[in-house]
């Protein structure tokens, strides 16, 4: 149980007033018809005290959800865009707040809450009686740090719920309810119903939350995204075994949400899941590395091939530091944190308008590979200055360049 949570129900209601009023949105409430109410993850945030700036809002009214929307919208002559027409729900982008507003589908509040996900977002704040109403024991299950639903049907009408519970455990540090567990396990399949996009989204809220990695565990010990055999690849690491702290808590931050999607997904889900061009380039190489290194140790590398691993790696270098052996690691990062070590951070003397002035050569294939000779022999420091570099690429050249007769 979490000791710095909201309780009282009191001390709730005047934080959540107080917020409102923070973040300048208590004005809206002029707006709002009789019998509407807060409800969903902008309360449990307050509970949780880790309601920010950038917050969402959900707002359930009675009925006209669209006009009311479209009123406070025009009134403060913000963006209005209508998510549902059938169902009539609407958003309102308020600064950096985004506030949704729903009809009631319900005869009753109740009712409405008990079609929500969980019952840590089914708790409602009644606007009109200041009244903070809890029919599903959400403060209870957020006391016990416990992800549990009210109802399967809920989470089957939008599979994506299930895969929500792993972000709940990446950025609370929550439990799964035992009941809950089975029922993904069983019914993992149907989020192959739901649109690409928003299971990218939520994959990467998980690998982003402060409690990442027992996420990403519990997602590989359901085999969410793969087949039975995915994880026996010796790509995926013990991730228990590794020691993040060699990271530092920006490069904790910076770094490892990738890593921890090359440790769910493989290439053909990466593709499927719509994620960048980048992102696949980055674990492609990533998985490239990991499985030369497998075949021959770091120590026989040639040195174009250890030039090339740093080029290929550069940018993202912490992202890959577990695949070495650990007694490297530190010294890896170490050499990488310094911007000054050419082998990790390859660079040149010369640019290629330099040497094509120099040089008298034009652009083409012999001035790439010269550049990377060049590079490389910075990398290794066997390159010091200008001069020394104009010198090695005349002798290059004379080497390598295509003889006319």
């Amino acid at each position: 149980m979490k000791n710095n949570i909201l309780t009282d129900h009191t001390l709730i209601i005047n934080e959540l007033e107080s917020s409102m009023k923070l973040y300048d949105w208590s004005f809206i409430l002029a707006f709002l018809p009789k019998g509407s109410y807060l409800v969903g993850g902008y309360i449990r945030d307050i509970i949780l005290g880790k309601v920010n700036k950038d917050a969402d809002v959900d707002i359930v009214v009675p009925f006209n959800a669209i006009e009311i929307g479209k009123k406070i919208s025009d009134n403060i002559k913000s963006k209005f865009i209508i998510l549902d027409k059938d169902r009539e729900v609407v958003r309102i982008i308020l600064n950096h707040i985004s506030i949704d507003i729903s009809n009631q589908i319900s005869s009753t509040i109740k009712g409405d809450l008990r079609s929500r996900d969980f019952s840590i977002n089914s708790i409602a704040f009644l606007f009109d009686e200041r009244l903070l109403f809890d029919p599903l024991n959400g403060l209870k299950d957020l006391e016990f740090s416990l992800i549990r639903t009210n109802s399967e049907i809920n989470l089957l009408n939008d599979p994506l719920r299930m895969l929500r519970c792993f972000r709940f455990v990446s950025e609370f540090n929550f439990k799964i309810d035992l009941k809950l567990v089975d029922f993904i396990k069983k019914n993992k399949g149907n989020l192959n119903l739901v649109a690409k996009e928003r299971i990218n989204y939520e994959i990467q809220k998980i690998v982003n939350g402060e409690n990442a990695i027992e996420a990403i565990i519990l997602i590989r010990k359901f085999n969410i995204f793969g087949s039975d055999n995915l994880y026996k690849n010796s790509f995926f690491l013990d991730l228990r075994k590794i020691n993040y702290e060699e990271l530092s808590k920006n490069e904790k931050q910076k770094y490892l949400p990738l890593f921890f999607i090359s440790q769910i997904l493989d290439e053909v889900s990466l593709e499927k899941f719509k994620f960048s061009r980048a992102e696949i380039k980055k674990i492609n190489l990533l998985r490239k590395w990991h499985f030369l290194l497998k075949k021959k140790n770091i120590a026989q590398l040639t040195e174009s091939d250890r030039f090339s691993l740093h080029k290929d790696l550069e940018i993202f270098l912490p992202s890959f530091i577990f695949y070495l052996p650990q007694n490297l690691r530190f010294d890896w990062l170490n050499s990488w944190r310094d911007k000054n070590d050419k082998l990790f951070h390859p660079s040149n003397l010369l640019n290629g308008e330099e040497i094509k002035k120099n040089l008298k050569i034009k652009d083409g294939p012999i001035l790439g590979e010269l550049l990377k000779y060049l590079s490389k022999e910075l990398a290794f420091k066997r390159l010091n200055n200008f001069d020394e570099a104009i010198y090695k690429a005349n002798q290059w050249i004379e080497q390598n360049a295509p003889k006319c007769d």
